[in-house]
């Protein structure tokens, strides 16, 4: 039997490069599972400037702009999902991406309610994060977790319907 998923806040060089590594592979992945969607993919790659991101780690990842929680299964680094402000009272959870030989662990959801746990503590009111349509792991997790979807014209690809909208939203959010 396999110990229980361990979540760490990435503050060391060695879990900043396992994270760089991640966000790598996220996007592979992102590439296989959305053949369809890769110049979308590439384009969003551009214009969060993710490069320029993770060259600059603290600035982006880590308090009081952000945070990256990295899961480590069996004392590996195995997952990954980053936060960050998103104005108006909300926060966004941010490329959240298990290894292939942790998903099914439990790595997901400590992952996820580590998020929703740090937006409470920070006096966020809600969590928002954007998925694509075949993301059948990560979906069904997130409703489990009680996102809902929602949609507002004014969101990242509003009018596609290929992009999944959810919120979680803490005492008294909207409806």
């Amino acid at each position: 039997m396999s110990a229980a998923p361990a979540i760490v806040r990435t503050r060391s060089g060695p879990e900043r490069d396992a994270i760089r590594e991640m966000v790598a592979e996220f996007f592979d992945f992102m590439r296989v599972r959305y053949p369809d969607m890769l110049a979308e993919i590439d384009d969003y790659i551009l214009q969060q400037d993710i490069a320029g991101q993770l060259a600059d780690f603290d600035r982006y990842f880590l308090p009081p702009h952000g945070e990256c929680f990295l899961g480590l299964h069996e004392g590996a680094p195995a997952g990954m999902v980053m936060i960050r402000p998103a104005g108006d009272g909300a926060c966004e959870m941010n490329r959240m991406y298990v290894r292939p030989a942790a998903r099914g662990t439990g790595l997901g959801r400590a992952l996820c309610a580590a998020v929703i746990a740090e937006a409470r503590a920070l006096g966020y009111r809600t969590v928002l994060l954007d998925a694509l349509y075949r993301h059948e792991e990560a979906l069904p997790l997130y409703r489990a977790m009680g996102f809902r979807d929602y949609s507002d014209p004014a969101l990242f690809k509003a009018d596609d319907r290929r992009v999944v909208h959810m919120r979680l939203d803490f005492d008294g959010g909207p409806a």
